[in-house]
């Protein structure tokens, strides 16, 4: 299968995505939107399930949040893996276009949507595709990439996470979504990868438990300083992440990092790994009084994560989010 190509071409799409004056909408929860439509989760494999079984579904849900107003959409490879593909049968050149289909169906959705905006007369804006590299824990299926206990030192994270990157790295998409990383030595490994290897560049997202320590307990700020070991991480930030931390991780990141700041937090409900579903309460959520705080508080790249859909995303692109430096 070969890998398609960006329709935007990819030095405007570093420069658009990056650029120190705007504020860039992201998408929200990819499978938020595939269950709402629908769709059968509950699978060890999660979204990426939906690669083997339904894709079009996949790029109906990219094109509702690109409708919304999202820039950016996050491919279904968060939870891909080669193990949880060869439990299925599936063999390792198999999983690899697998992978690569993943940044296919968001050029897609990204192709449609272009194309209905261009029969309309309406100015296309610059869209872009992120490859989603997921942490270990997510291929375990048991909460851990909320818990940070995986377990294996920063060589064997590395080893481990080196052919999904390389793949994913070569398959197209604009940049690369490192994202729910739950501490720093899984941060360290890519890091690592991304500074040895050659590729699109990246943004590095740490899940939090509070607004000062990683998901394993680590102070943020050495995550957050792992954005300086390459220039291939372009920005750094969090997601799955509580709102209500987000504004005192944005202060933190500030503290370390002079790039750009990426925020996309849940919505404010927590994980249950064993009934496999989301609990909590109705405190601070994603919408445009929150974003307009992490804004003013110094981030540049704002959507949501899990259980946030197209209709918040619409929100935030429709309060038009600037700053001004």
């Amino acid at each position: 299968m070969s890998s398609p190509q960006p329709t935007v071409p990819f030095e405007r799409s570093v420069d658009a995505l990056f650029g120190r004056d705007r504020v860039t909408v992201l998408d929200g929860g990819l499978a938020t939107e595939l269950e709402r439509r629908g769709n059968d989760l509950s699978d060890p494999l999660w979204s990426a399930r939906l690669l083997l079984e339904a894709p079009d579904s996949i790029v109906e849900a990219h094109l509702a949040y690109f409708r919304a107003g999202a820039r950016v959409a996050v491919t279904a490879s968060y939870q891909a893996s080669f193990e949880g593909f060869a439990a299925r049968g599936i063999g390792v050149s198999r999983a690899a276009d697998l992978f690569r289909l993943s940044v296919a169906l968001a050029g897609q959705a990204r192709d449609r949507h272009l194309a209905e905006l261009a029969e309309r007369g309406a100015e296309a804006p610059a869209l872009f595709v992120a490859a989603s590299i997921g942490p270990y824990g997510a291929m375990l299926g048991d909460g851990s990439e909320y818990r940070g206990d995986e377990g294996l030192t920063v060589g064997q994270l590395r080893a481990w996470h080196a052919p999904r990157v390389a793949i994913l790295a070569d398959a197209g998409a604009d940049l690369l979504a490192i994202e729910t990383i739950p501490s720093v030595g899984e941060g360290r490994a890519l890091a690592e990868l991304l500074a040895t290897t050659v590729g699109p560049p990246a943004w590095l997202s740490f899940t939090c438990a509070d607004g000062a320590t990683t998901r394993s307990g680590e102070p943020v700020e050495a995550a957050f300083g792992l954005a300086g070991m390459t220039d291939r991480i372009r920005a750094v930030g969090v997601n799955c992440t509580a709102p209500e931390h987000v504004a005192e991780l944005i202060g933190r990141a500030r503290d370390v990092t002079d790039k750009p700041i990426v925020v996309y937090p849940n919505s404010g409900e927590a994980w249950d790994a064993e009934r496999r579903r989301w609990v909590g309460t109705s405190g601070p959520t994603v919408d445009a009084t929150a974003a307009r705080r992490w804004v003013e508080a110094g981030a540049s790249l704002i959507g949501g994560c899990c259980r946030v859909g197209p209709d918040r995303i619409a929100e935030l692109d429709a309060a038009r989010l600037t700053r001004s430096g």
